[in-house]
C-alpha cells in the first residue's frame, strides 16, 4: 500500500467520523469535547485554580501547565515542518485561521499528556476521568472537520511520549532545585 493511498483511507475514513455539518446530540456532545481540549480553556484553569487549591493540588497544576506549553512547542514545529492542511470544512474557523496545518493534533497530544501528568499526581478518580475524556477530545476532533483520524493518533503519541519524557527529568529537577536552594518547591 502505498503512501498516498493510506492518506487516501485517512481521508475517507475522518469523512465518515464527520458530524460538523449533521445537526443534532451528537453535534453538540462533539462541539463540548472538540473545545474542551483548548489550551488558552486549560492554561486560564490551571492559573486561576493555582490561586484557589491546597498545597497538594499545586504540584499538578504546575506540571500540567508547564507540560503543556513545552508540548505546544514540540506540536508546532513538528506541524511546520509537515504543513499538512486541514480538511475542508466550515466549522472551527479560529482554528483554520490561526493554525491552518492539522498533523499532528495538538488537541489530541494536549488531552493525552493531562491524562499520563493526572495519573502521575493526581487522585485516581481525576485520572480515570481523564483517561475517558482524552479519547473523546481527540475523535470530536476528527468528528468536527478539523484533523484527520492520523492527525489525532499522531497527537495522541506524542503527548503520551512528551509527558512520560517530561515525568522522567520532571523528579531530578525538582532533586537538583531543591539541593541548590535548599528550598522545596511544594
Amino acid at each position: 500500500m502505498s503512501f498516498r493511498s493510506l492518506l487516501e483511507l485517512d481521508a475517507r475514513l475522518s469523512d465518515r467520523m464527520r458530524v460538523a455539518e449533521k445537526p443534532g446530540i451528537l453535534r453538540s456532545v462533539a462541539v463540548f469535547f472538540a473545545h474542551s481540549g483548548d489550551s488558552w480553556f486549560w492554561f486560564a484553569a490551571l492559573i486561576l485554580a493555582w490561586f484557589f487549591s491546597s498545597t497538594a493540588w499545586k504540584q499538578w497544576e504546575v506540571v500540567e501547565f508547564f507540560g503543556i506549553a513545552g508540548l505546544a512547542g514540540v506540536v508546532l514545529a513538528i506541524k511546520f515542518l509537515v504543513r499538512r492542511e486541514r480538511p475542508q470544512g466550515e466549522w472551527g474557523g479560529i482554528y483554520r485561521n490561526t493554525d491552518p496545518h492539522s498533523f499532528p493534533s495538538g488537541h489530541a497530544a494536549r488531552s493525552f499528556l493531562i491524562a499520563i501528568i493526572a495519573s502521575a499526581f493526581g487522585p485516581a478518580w481525576l485520572a480515570a476521568l481523564l483517561w475517558v475524556w482524552a479519547p473523546l477530545v481527540a475523535l470530536a476532533r476528527v468528528a468536527m472537520g478539523v484533523h484527520y483520524l492520523s492527525d489525532v493518533v499522531a497527537g495522541a503519541v506524542l503527548g503520551v511520549i512528551v509527558a512520560l519524557f517530561g515525568l522522567q527529568i520532571y523528579a531530578p529537577l525538582i532533586a537538583w532545585f531543591t539541593s541548590v536552594s535548599g528550598f522545596p518547591l511544594w
